[in-house]
């Protein structure tokens, strides 16, 4: 059914303890921002609505928190190549040296050792940023190739659920970049565009058994974050009941950021484990075929432009590595 252990996966996380904490404090300190950001800009609101009457003080409570709730997430959005160089790289890297049998440091040092890896694989922040964002494109385009194939399968009614199938295909592939960062971790390569762009050749090798192994962890993940979501209705409700003025409508955007913070800290990187099991496992002793490279050179400008860096790639450049 699928080609991940869920007992290895919660392993890898126990060893990894030290970095599950640094990344639930950090996407847990996300969700406090959004929510005080989101109850004092309500609160503002609240106040400059006693101005009027009490359909103006309703509407301009609601205002105030969208305007709260906005500005957070602007700020977070603008340090989301910090949070992939700092939290996800850097779990990356620590999963994939248990994985390999290496022995990690304990506690905080587990961080620094972390991030003296990412910082060795793939230097600065912009350059992992930029790397991250041609990887994506290119995992877009594999899976809709791997689509185009099922479409064409001699299978009854197939091309009716197509619509449904690729929108969760979609959301399934949305951890794969990250996989992809393992390899060029693991390949030990001081180029780390090279390692990438082997790395995305192998994903294209395997795209149906990742596809749907990454199709599992999606459904899974999901419904786990649901019942998260269900849960912190009790305490967002809590939450909304000392907002000033009529905020029912918070219950349920408090109980949903609660839950994106579980599913960050905690979901994604089990079902990260188990795609990194399964990426290590069906590619292991494959090496990148040339006419799969050839394939997405020719249908690709991102793959050709990720190309393009590993070539263009110095040890003495500072890009990555």
């Amino acid at each position: 059914m699928w080609d991940f252990s869920i007992a290895r996966a919660l392993g890898l996380m126990i060893r990894t303890a030290p970095f599950l904490i640094f990344r639930a404090l950090v996407y847990f300190g996300i969700a406090a921002a959004l929510v005080i950001t989101t109850g004092a800009g309500a609160g503002a609101g609240y106040g400059i609505g006693l101005l009027s009457d009490e359909e103006f003080r309703a509407s301009s409570t609601i205002w105030g928190g969208v305007a709260g709730f906005s500005l957070a997430a602007g700020v977070i959005f603008f340090l989301r190549d910090y949070l992939l160089y700092i939290v996800k790289a850097g779990q990356i890297a620590v999963m994939v040296e248990y994985l390999d049998g290496r022995p990690l440091p304990y506690g905080q040092g587990q961080i620094a050792y972390a991030r003296s890896v990412v910082t060795e694989r793939f230097g600065q922040a912009s350059a992992l940023f930029a790397l991250d964002r041609l990887v994506k494109a290119v995992i877009a385009l594999i899976s809709g190739l791997v689509e185009g194939v099922m479409t064409i399968l001699p299978i009854p009614g197939l091309a009716q659920v197509m619509g449904a199938v690729r929108a969760y295909l979609k959301v399934a592939v949305g951890l794969v970049d990250e996989v992809i960062l393992a390899h060029a971790i693991r390949s030990r390569s001081e180029n780390a565009w090279e390692a990438a762009h082997d790395g995305l050749v192998l994903y294209a090798q395997n795209g149906r058994a990742m596809l749907v192994n990454a199709a599992w962890l999606t459904l899974i993940g999901w419904v786990l974050a649901a019942l998260v979501f269900v849960l912190m209705l009790a305490p967002a409700a809590g939450l909304v009941w000392l907002l000033p003025g009529e905020a029912s409508g918070g219950t349920f955007l408090f109980a949903l950021i609660f839950a994106w913070a579980v599913k960050a800290a905690v979901i994604e990187p089990f079902e990260l484990a188990c795609m990194m099991q399964v990426f290590f496992n069906v590619t292991e002793g494959q090496e990148p075929q040339p006419e799969w490279r050839g394939r997405l050179t020719q249908i690709s400008d991102k793959f050709r432009q990720l190309g393009e860096r590993a070539v263009g790639w110095k040890p003495d450049a500072g890009e990555a590595g």
